[in-house]
Protein backbone atom coordinates (compact mmCIF):
# COMPACT_ATOMS: atom_id res chain seq x y z
CA UNK A 1 0.00 0.00 0.00
CA UNK A 2 1.21 3.38 -0.82
CA UNK A 3 2.51 5.57 2.09
CA UNK A 4 0.44 8.62 3.36
CA UNK A 5 0.74 11.79 1.59
CA UNK A 6 0.50 15.56 2.39
CA UNK A 7 1.25 18.53 0.33
CA UNK A 8 0.43 22.44 1.08
CA UNK A 9 0.83 25.06 -1.65
CA UNK A 10 0.12 28.45 -3.14
CA UNK A 11 -2.23 28.45 -6.55
CA UNK A 12 0.27 28.67 -9.49
CA UNK A 13 -2.71 30.39 -10.99
CA UNK A 14 -3.95 32.41 -8.30
CA UNK A 15 -1.13 33.13 -5.35
CA UNK A 16 -3.69 34.40 -2.68
CA UNK A 17 -5.26 30.76 -3.11
CA UNK A 18 -3.11 28.10 -0.83
CA UNK A 19 -3.90 24.57 -1.64
CA UNK A 20 -4.04 20.92 0.91
CA UNK A 21 -4.21 18.01 -0.11
CA UNK A 22 -3.79 14.56 1.90
CA UNK A 23 -4.15 10.93 0.72
CA UNK A 24 -4.45 7.87 3.39
CA UNK A 25 -3.87 10.39 6.26
CA UNK A 26 -4.52 9.34 9.98
CA UNK A 27 -3.48 12.95 11.52
CA UNK A 28 -6.22 14.60 14.15
CA UNK A 29 -6.38 18.05 15.09
CA UNK A 30 -6.79 20.38 17.74
CA UNK A 31 -9.03 23.01 18.04
CA UNK A 32 -7.65 25.57 15.73
CA UNK A 33 -9.04 28.53 13.31
CA UNK A 34 -7.88 30.24 9.65
CA UNK A 35 -7.67 33.64 8.97
CA UNK A 36 -8.57 33.03 5.40
CA UNK A 37 -12.76 31.44 4.01
CA UNK A 38 -11.43 27.75 4.33
CA UNK A 39 -13.54 24.43 2.13
CA UNK A 40 -13.03 21.31 0.29
CA UNK A 41 -14.14 18.12 -0.15
CA UNK A 42 -13.82 14.56 1.45
CA UNK A 43 -12.61 12.05 -1.14
CA UNK A 44 -12.23 9.13 0.81
CA UNK A 45 -13.02 7.94 4.73
CA UNK A 46 -15.05 9.73 7.40
CA UNK A 47 -14.64 11.65 10.57
CA UNK A 48 -15.75 13.59 13.49
CA UNK A 49 -16.69 17.40 12.01
CA UNK A 50 -16.65 20.66 14.78
CA UNK A 51 -17.45 23.62 13.82
CA UNK A 52 -17.71 26.42 16.62
CA UNK A 53 -20.23 24.31 18.91
CA UNK A 54 -21.80 21.45 16.32
CA UNK A 55 -20.44 18.62 15.84
CA UNK A 56 -21.13 16.63 11.91
CA UNK A 57 -20.15 13.33 11.01
CA UNK A 58 -18.78 13.69 7.67
CA UNK A 59 -17.95 11.31 5.04
CA UNK A 60 -16.50 10.72 1.37
CA UNK A 61 -18.40 13.31 -1.00
CA UNK A 62 -19.30 15.91 1.19
CA UNK A 63 -17.96 19.74 0.96
CA UNK A 64 -16.77 21.41 3.95
CA UNK A 65 -17.05 24.90 4.63
CA UNK A 66 -15.22 27.05 7.30
CA UNK A 67 -15.52 30.90 8.22
CA UNK A 68 -12.26 32.86 8.85
CA UNK A 69 -11.88 32.81 12.55
CA UNK A 70 -14.35 30.02 13.20
CA UNK A 71 -12.73 27.33 15.38
CA UNK A 72 -13.14 24.06 13.91
CA UNK A 73 -11.16 20.51 14.56
CA UNK A 74 -11.92 17.43 11.99
CA UNK A 75 -10.90 13.92 13.49
CA UNK A 76 -11.02 11.16 10.97
CA UNK A 77 -12.07 7.22 11.65
CA UNK A 78 -10.31 4.69 11.34
CA UNK A 79 -9.51 3.93 7.58
CA UNK A 80 -8.50 5.80 4.62
CA UNK A 81 -8.74 9.27 5.11
CA UNK A 82 -7.85 11.63 2.18
CA UNK A 83 -9.09 15.37 1.63
CA UNK A 84 -8.71 18.84 -0.66
CA UNK A 85 -8.70 22.04 0.82
CA UNK A 86 -8.35 25.29 -0.27
CA UNK A 87 -8.17 28.55 1.85
CA UNK A 88 -9.11 31.94 -0.12
CA UNK A 89 -8.11 34.95 1.15
CA UNK A 90 -10.62 36.90 2.57
CA UNK A 91 -10.32 40.26 1.30
CA UNK A 92 -10.64 38.69 -2.21
CA UNK A 93 -13.79 36.73 -1.33
CA UNK A 94 -15.14 40.47 0.09
CA UNK A 95 -14.23 41.65 -3.07
CA UNK A 96 -16.38 39.58 -4.94
CA UNK A 97 -18.92 39.64 -2.49
CA UNK A 98 -19.53 43.37 -2.95
CA UNK A 99 -19.78 42.29 -7.04
CA UNK A 100 -22.39 40.22 -6.22
CA UNK A 101 -24.79 42.12 -4.06
CA UNK A 102 -24.90 45.19 -1.99
CA UNK A 103 -24.21 45.03 1.61
CA UNK A 104 -21.98 47.08 4.11
CA UNK A 105 -20.90 44.07 5.96
CA UNK A 106 -16.93 43.26 5.75
CA UNK A 107 -17.69 39.88 4.54
CA UNK A 108 -20.67 37.53 3.88
CA UNK A 109 -20.34 33.64 5.93
CA UNK A 110 -20.83 30.44 4.85
CA UNK A 111 -24.16 29.94 6.20
CA UNK A 112 -23.68 26.07 5.91
CA UNK A 113 -21.12 24.09 7.85
CA UNK A 114 -20.91 21.41 5.24
CA UNK A 115 -23.26 20.60 2.20
CA UNK A 116 -23.95 17.19 0.63
CA UNK A 117 -24.46 17.23 -3.58
CA UNK A 118 -22.49 14.80 -5.60
CA UNK A 119 -23.35 17.62 -8.63
CA UNK A 120 -21.12 20.25 -6.10
CA UNK A 121 -18.29 17.48 -5.04
CA UNK A 122 -17.80 17.07 -8.81
CA UNK A 123 -17.14 20.55 -9.89
CA UNK A 124 -14.57 20.92 -7.08
CA UNK A 125 -12.04 18.58 -8.79
CA UNK A 126 -12.60 21.03 -11.74
CA UNK A 127 -11.76 23.63 -9.76
CA UNK A 128 -8.43 22.31 -7.83
CA UNK A 129 -7.18 21.40 -11.65
CA UNK A 130 -7.50 24.58 -12.45
CA UNK A 131 -5.69 26.16 -9.28
CA UNK A 132 -2.78 23.63 -9.45
CA UNK A 133 -2.06 24.94 -13.68
CA UNK A 134 -0.02 28.00 -13.36
CA UNK A 135 -0.33 28.89 -17.50
CA UNK A 136 -4.22 29.97 -17.62
CA UNK A 137 -5.84 32.11 -14.11
CA UNK A 138 -8.49 33.21 -16.18
CA UNK A 139 -9.77 29.45 -16.37
CA UNK A 140 -8.73 29.18 -12.54
CA UNK A 141 -10.52 32.34 -11.25
CA UNK A 142 -13.70 31.58 -13.48
CA UNK A 143 -14.16 28.75 -11.71
CA UNK A 144 -13.08 29.79 -8.36
CA UNK A 145 -16.10 32.33 -8.47
CA UNK A 146 -18.39 30.18 -10.28
CA UNK A 147 -18.17 27.33 -7.48
CA UNK A 148 -18.54 29.76 -4.79
CA UNK A 149 -21.65 32.26 -5.99
CA UNK A 150 -24.02 29.73 -5.05
CA UNK A 151 -22.62 29.57 -1.12
CA UNK A 152 -23.81 33.66 -0.56
CA UNK A 153 -26.97 33.26 -0.26
CA UNK A 154 -27.63 33.73 -4.39
CA UNK A 155 -31.26 34.82 -3.62
CA UNK A 156 -29.63 38.24 -2.77
CA UNK A 157 -27.67 38.65 -5.46
CA UNK A 158 -29.29 41.83 -7.73
CA UNK A 159 -26.97 43.34 -10.42
CA UNK A 160 -25.88 46.69 -10.53
CA UNK A 161 -26.30 47.68 -13.92
CA UNK A 162 -27.93 46.46 -17.37
CA UNK A 163 -25.58 44.14 -18.77
CA UNK A 164 -26.31 44.43 -22.66
CA UNK A 165 -24.37 42.76 -25.51
CA UNK A 166 -22.37 45.59 -26.37
CA UNK A 167 -20.35 45.63 -23.79
CA UNK A 168 -19.38 42.00 -24.28
CA UNK A 169 -18.44 42.36 -27.96
CA UNK A 170 -14.61 44.03 -27.31
CA UNK A 171 -14.47 41.17 -24.86
CA UNK A 172 -14.79 38.76 -27.67
CA UNK A 173 -12.95 40.66 -30.30
CA UNK A 174 -9.94 40.02 -27.80
CA UNK A 175 -10.16 36.58 -27.17
CA UNK A 176 -10.36 36.32 -30.44
CA UNK A 177 -7.38 38.58 -31.47
CA UNK A 178 -5.13 36.83 -28.77
CA UNK A 179 -6.16 33.48 -29.02
CA UNK A 180 -3.09 32.10 -27.91
CA UNK A 181 -2.94 34.14 -24.71
CA UNK A 182 -4.32 33.44 -21.40
CA UNK A 183 -5.63 36.95 -20.86
CA UNK A 184 -6.37 37.39 -16.65
CA UNK A 185 -10.08 38.45 -15.94
CA UNK A 186 -9.32 41.58 -14.68
CA UNK A 187 -7.81 42.63 -18.51
CA UNK A 188 -11.46 41.28 -19.51
CA UNK A 189 -13.36 43.38 -16.90
CA UNK A 190 -11.30 46.60 -18.17
CA UNK A 191 -12.21 45.93 -21.77
CA UNK A 192 -15.69 45.49 -20.94
CA UNK A 193 -16.51 48.01 -17.47
CA UNK A 194 -18.08 45.22 -15.84
CA UNK A 195 -17.64 43.46 -12.64
CA UNK A 196 -16.12 39.52 -12.59
CA UNK A 197 -19.55 38.29 -11.50
CA UNK A 198 -21.66 40.40 -14.23
CA UNK A 199 -18.68 39.60 -16.76
CA UNK A 200 -19.17 36.10 -16.21
CA UNK A 201 -22.58 35.52 -16.22
CA UNK A 202 -23.27 37.96 -18.92
CA UNK A 203 -21.06 36.28 -21.35
CA UNK A 204 -22.45 33.05 -20.71
CA UNK A 205 -25.74 34.25 -21.00
CA UNK A 206 -25.41 35.63 -24.50
CA UNK A 207 -22.69 33.09 -25.93
CA UNK A 208 -23.68 29.69 -24.11
CA UNK A 209 -20.17 29.49 -22.20
CA UNK A 210 -18.28 31.82 -19.96
CA UNK A 211 -15.41 33.41 -20.83
CA UNK A 212 -12.78 31.04 -20.62
CA UNK A 213 -14.70 27.88 -22.20
CA UNK A 214 -15.37 30.05 -25.05
CA UNK A 215 -11.87 30.48 -25.26
CA UNK A 216 -11.00 27.02 -25.22
CA UNK A 217 -13.92 26.25 -27.81
CA UNK A 218 -12.83 28.56 -30.53
CA UNK A 219 -9.01 27.32 -29.94
CA UNK A 220 -10.38 23.91 -30.72
CA UNK A 221 -12.08 24.98 -33.71
CA UNK A 222 -8.57 26.85 -34.93
CA UNK A 223 -6.88 23.47 -33.95
CA UNK A 224 -9.03 21.79 -36.16
CA UNK A 225 -8.16 23.94 -39.43
CA UNK A 226 -4.58 23.96 -38.59
CA UNK A 227 -4.69 19.95 -38.16
CA UNK A 228 -6.53 19.75 -41.78
CA UNK A 229 -3.72 21.82 -43.47
CA UNK A 230 -0.84 19.18 -41.93
CA UNK A 231 0.71 21.29 -38.61
CA UNK A 232 2.55 19.04 -36.42
CA UNK A 233 0.93 18.51 -33.26
CA UNK A 234 3.26 19.95 -31.14
CA UNK A 235 2.92 23.39 -33.20
CA UNK A 236 -0.69 23.29 -32.82
CA UNK A 237 -0.61 23.01 -29.09
CA UNK A 238 1.79 25.88 -29.22
CA UNK A 239 0.14 28.21 -31.43
CA UNK A 240 -2.89 28.00 -29.48
CA UNK A 241 -1.72 28.70 -26.01
CA UNK A 242 -1.94 24.96 -24.56
CA UNK A 243 0.64 24.33 -21.68
CA UNK A 244 1.47 21.25 -23.95
CA UNK A 245 0.06 18.34 -25.78
CA UNK A 246 -1.74 16.47 -23.08
CA UNK A 247 -3.41 19.79 -22.23
CA UNK A 248 -4.39 20.25 -25.86
CA UNK A 249 -4.95 17.01 -26.48
CA UNK A 250 -7.50 16.32 -22.76
CA UNK A 251 -9.30 19.58 -24.39
CA UNK A 252 -9.68 18.57 -27.94
CA UNK A 253 -10.97 14.97 -27.17
CA UNK A 254 -13.60 17.00 -24.79
CA UNK A 255 -15.05 18.60 -27.86
CA UNK A 256 -14.71 16.17 -30.71
CA UNK A 257 -14.88 12.43 -28.98
CA UNK A 258 -11.22 11.87 -30.95
CA UNK A 259 -7.73 12.87 -30.28
CA UNK A 260 -5.90 15.17 -32.38
CA UNK A 261 -4.10 12.93 -34.03
CA UNK A 262 -6.77 10.60 -34.75
CA UNK A 263 -8.30 13.78 -36.28
CA UNK A 264 -5.57 14.87 -38.44
CA UNK A 265 -5.08 11.45 -39.52
CA UNK A 266 -8.61 11.65 -41.17
CA UNK A 267 -6.97 14.39 -43.33
CA UNK A 268 -4.00 12.60 -45.03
Amino acid sequence: MAEPTQFFTRSRALPFVEMRRANRSSACYDKHSHDEFSFGVIDEGAASYLNLNQRHAIAKGDTVTINPGDTHSCNPQAGSWSYRMLFVDTRWIAGLQQELCTSADDYRPFEQDYERDPQRFRRFDALFQALIRDDDPLAAESELIDWLTPLFNPSGITERRDTGLGSLIPVRELLLDRLDENLPLEMLCATSGLNRYQLIRSFQRHYGMAPHAWLLDQRIKRAKQLLREGTALIDTAQRLGFSDQAHFQRHFKRRTAVTPGQYQACFV
